[in-house]
């Protein structure tokens, strides 16, 4: 049985980031742990009064070829693969007169940040293709039971404080960081692929077509945060991933501040109210059901615009999604508890909204801080498929107001203006075909996942709580015929803010004639399925 604590006796050091690196080497030192380091690393070791033994010392080589050889010799790998536990490893030390290296702390040459520099040299990007630091944390993190591997600055403390206890490094912590450290060299090749697939040649020279927005060579990264408590349906079981490296706001690493394990539906229906939330520059809120809103609305407050949404469809409302782009205070968590709903996404909650809502124990709220609120999503959908994966931009296909194009006899007023601007952010997230009739603050009435334009209209019609006279209608794709016109027309609409492009648009403007509507064309449009 391998030792549960291992002794640090002899360590290797060889960072291209040199953060905290001659504190934990002081670290090392004061607990006898003799250090051997590369060039750069041992200069910036001896600057910081550190005595270090040089690699070529110990491998009776210097550095070669500008530095792309100096770990790369038996005399560090062996140190580093041998088990202690085998007395054949053990002899063959001997007999080449190997010291074992018990600790290796290594990180890589900046590959990423060269090729996020524009414009971009390939000579220069080939030469951040680290190869001694991948060796080094394979043959490290392969041989975790005998050998720490540390990658990142952050682990340094974590590690001295468990030598400075006096048993050594625990067999936990040696295996965690062997974890860390080849998804680390994982996500570090995949991203060289990455590059590489964007390079073509031409006669004897060499283009790159870096960033590319669909790489021929995908690399996909993500860690699972936690099991859920279901997947769609009871019997399934389901997963939440992170992806690795994320800069944008993400849901995946939200708090939960109280209530049951989330489940796979959960997380779609809060995932979908964060993006429509995300339209409003002002207070905004909407209530989502099986990934279609069933109301939004901003207002001059949170409780202004959640009240809004609701009144939308009451019915509908009773077991869904609240998302809030304002923080949660009494007077908003006085009216979400009014009905049922499973789980909330906002901002942040005050105390008196947290002291109203926590007897809801099931209640699931989720916080995403403000500070990341104002961080872009990743700017891509992916969804699976059998045997693939899809990958899109998102939608963020907001008109330019000039080119939108009134194509009947009456413009929108500025009122229907104001409304039309409103009902074209939410159309974007109702499952197609998708009608909504709103307000200018609100939904009114939401017609989602028909399988023909004039169904979605008279859902919409049905499904509304209160009158549709003077109301707005915006559709996420064009009119194939007049029937639907006619339907919110009847219903009381007065203009239409659509895409535009089907064969029979004069039909349709004919028709919107008729009624007296305004109807424009944006050119866009925007299928969710």
């Amino acid at each position: 049985m391998e030792k549960r604590f291992i002794p640090i006796r002899r360590a290797l050091l060889t960072v291209a980031n040199k953060t905290g690196v001659v504190e934990f080497a002081r670290g090392l030192r004061e607990h006898g742990v003799e250090l051997i380091s590369t060039g750069k690393t041992a200069e910036h070791l001896r600057r910081g009064g550190v005595t270090v033994t040089d690699v070529a010392e110990v491998t009776g080589l210097s550095e070669m070829l500008d530095g792309r050889v100096k770990t790369l010799h038996p005399a560090i790998h062996a140190a580093i693969l041998a088990r202690r536990s085998d007395p054949e490893h053990e002899r063959q030390l001997t007999e080449h007169g190997i010291s074992p290296i018990d600790l290796v702390a290594v990180n890589l040459y900046p590959f990423e940040a060269t090729i996020a520099e524009q414009p971009l040299d390939i000579p220069r990007a080939l030469e951040q293709i680290d190869i001694g630091g991948p060796a080094l944390i394979r043959s490290a993190a392969k041989n975790f039971e005998h050998v720490v591997i540390l990658t990142d600055p952050r682990q340094y403390p974590e590690v001295l404080h468990e030598i400075r206890q006096g048993a050594g490094v625990s067999l936990k912590t040696r295996l965690g960081l062997a974890q860390k450290a080849l998804r680390l060299t994982s996500h570090y090749e995949g991203a060289i692929a990455s590059y590489l697939s964007a390079v073509t040649c031409t006669d004897a020279s060499l283009k790159t077509h870096w960033p590319q927005s669909f790489p021929p060579f995908l690399a996909l990264e993500l860690e699972r945060i936690t099991l859920l408590r279901y997947g769609e349906n009871p019997h399934q079981h389901a997963a939440l991933y992170q992806e690795q490296r994320s800069t944008g706001l993400s849901l995946a690493t939200a708090r939960q501040l109280q209530g049951k394990t989330l489940s796979y539906t959960n997380v779609l229906d809060l995932d979908a109210a964060l993006q429509l939330v995300l339209e409003f520059t002002g207070p905004g809120a909407c209530i989502v059901k099986h990934n279609n809103p069933c109301g939004a609305a901003i207002g001059t407050s949170a409780v202004d615009a959640y009240g809004r949404a609701y009144r939308t469809d009451p019915v509908s409302a009773y077991g869904g999604v609240v998302g809030l782009n304002r923080p949660v205070d009494e007077a908003t968590a006085k009216e979400i508890v009014s009905t049922f709903v499973e789980a909330i996404i906002a901002p942040d909650y005050t105390e008196a909204a947290i002291k109203i809502l926590r007897p809801r124990k099931n209640l699931r709220l989720m916080q995403i801080p403000p500070e990341e609120w104002q961080v872009p999503p990743e700017p891509w959908d992916m969804r699976r498929i059998s045997g693939g994966l899809l990958l899109q931009e998102r939608d963020r296909g907001d008109p330019d107001k000039d080119a939108l194009r009134v194509v009947t006899r009456r413009e929108p007023t500025p009122a229907e203006w104001e409304a039309l601007t409103f009902a074209s952010k939410v159309v974007k997230h109702v499952k197609s075909n998708a009608i909504v009739f709103t307000t200018a603050v609100s939904t009114v009435g939401i017609g989602a996942g028909q399988m023909s334009r004039v169904d979605s209209c008279r859902l919409a019609v049905m499904k509304a709580q209160s009158t549709l006279k003077d109301t707005v209608v915006a559709s996420d794709a064009f009119f194939p015929f007049r029937d639907g016109i006619d339907v919110v027309a009847e219903a009381g609409a007065t203009a239409i803010i659509q895409p535009g492009g089907s064969v029979r648009d004069g039909e349709i403007i004919q028709a919107a004639d008729e009624h007296g509507l305004a109807m424009v064309f944006t050119g866009i449009r925007h299928f969710r399925h």
